[in-house]
């Protein structure tokens, strides 16, 4: 039975990753530290349903417990995806990027070394592309230019993948997924703050006065990108993983609203710091290399993840 270690196993993707491994019949050993960066509770719910998950509550910036994981545990593949998230907190906090993110990705490399693991996904950004003019955002685009402390470590972070590849053979893929959202998401992105405002009677709050497109990913498509990632093992690679259609901000809220059936109350504002105006995956080849064809449409999604938040929360609209 194939095993794998997933990081931030508690986390949105890490969660439903784990979720349809085990139920593909895989052996999950999976590590979070929980962070109160958003609710804890939604963590540990998320937990709950991963009964045959071996879990492991350690900080992956502590070297030494994490290592008694890789001791007791013998791994055939890791998928990284334990980050600290957010491009707005980076502004705030910018240490809790350079521990999880820094320090934490360089112990997983380490510690993949020391114990002669060869295969290796982790979790980039569609951040790294920062003020990119063209679009859509190619993996063949530099990416030197990041607007945010939270995109700059996720480009160290393929730079050191690389490195680690070029020097002890680890097959290194990266995947730079495209605001993921759906079911169990994160409370602190877009859609679960929309929704949580609008149902309360409370105001959101429209960056860019709401001129702005992003290419949503419904989280069931994410995840079968990353499968398919993990399954191939290239070498050193890296991978769009969006939708491939930019949705205004303006027909999102009114997606939102449509579902609720209520109407927003809109705090107009301008473009955040380190907030970018257009984000657009080209696929091409994550088509090519991993079959990867998203299907789930952004009216879709969204009235899933409605129907799972009004569940969830108990909510009588």
């Amino acid at each position: 039975m194939e095993k794998i270690l997933i990081t931030g196993v508690a986390g949105f993707i890490g969660f439903h990753l784990a979720k349809k491994l085990t139920e593909e019949g895989k052996k999950i050993i999976g590590v979070d530290n929980l962070s109160p960066y958003y609710d804890v509770n939604l963590k540990k719910d998320r937990l709950k349903l991963l009964r045959k998950v071996k879990f492991y509550k350690i900080d992956i910036s502590n070297k030494k417990k994490l290592r008694k994981v890789f001791k007791n545990n013998k791994f055939d593949k890791i998928c990284h995806l334990a980050a600290q998230a957010g491009v707005r907190y980076s502004l705030k906090n910018p240490f809790e990027y350079e521990k999880t993110n820094i320090l934490g990705f360089l112990n997983i490399l380490e510690l993949m070394k020391e114990f002669k693991i060869k295969n290796l996904v982790y979790a980039s950004s569609s951040s790294v592309y920062g003020g990119n003019k063209k679009i859509p955002f190619s993996e063949k685009d530099r990416v030197d230019t990041p607007i945010s402390l939270y995109a700059a470590t996720k480009k160290a972070n393929e730079l050191m993948a690389y490195t680690y590849h070029n020097l002890y053979g680890i097959n290194c893929t990266a995947l730079r997924y495209f605001t993921v959202y759906g079911p169990y998401g994160r409370p602190d992105m877009a859609l679960f703050k929309f929704t949580k405002n609008i149902i309360e009677g409370k105001p959101i709050e429209v960056y860019n006065y709401g001129n702005m497109k992003r290419d949503f990913t419904y989280i069931d498509d994410a995840i079968k990108g990353t499968i398919s990632a993990l399954e191939k093992c290239y070498p050193y690679e890296i991978f769009n993983i969006g939708n491939s259609k930019p949705i205004s901000l303006k027909y999102f809220i009114s997606l939102i609203e449509k579902e609720l059936n209520l109407k927003a109350k809109k705090k107009l504002l301008p473009l955040q710091p380190g907030d970018v105006k257009v984000t657009y995956a080209d696929l091409r080849k994550s088509r090519k290399m991993l079959n990867y064809k998203p299907k789930i449409t952004i009216e879709e999604g969204i009235h899933r993840f409605v129907e799972w938040y009004k569940k969830y929360y108990k909510v009588n609209i």
